[in-house]
């Protein structure tokens, strides 16, 4: 899943050198944290936070396997 939100990002901003993606896991949930450079988190966000809902439904998609539910932040 983290290369899916990796690959994803890379194709949205501007210096993809700068994109960041981990897990953390926790007892209840597995986060996914995606951090890119401060002037490409509009684009990974986009107008009404529209990208970043569709980015979250292809991760639900792709997480249905897991049995915890699988959470992606933005930084």
């Amino acid at each position: 899943m983290e290369e899916l939100i990796r690959f994803l990002a890379n194709s949205l901003v501007e210096q993809p050198d700068q994109v960041n993606v981990y897990t953390k896991e926790t007892r209840r949930e597995t986060i996914i944290k995606l951090r890119v450079a401060q002037g490409d988190v509009g684009r990974v966000v986009g107008r009404s936070g529209r990208v970043a809902n569709a980015m979250r439904s292809l991760l639900d998609v792709a997480a249905r396997h897991h049995k915890k539910p699988v959470l992606l932040e933005i930084d």
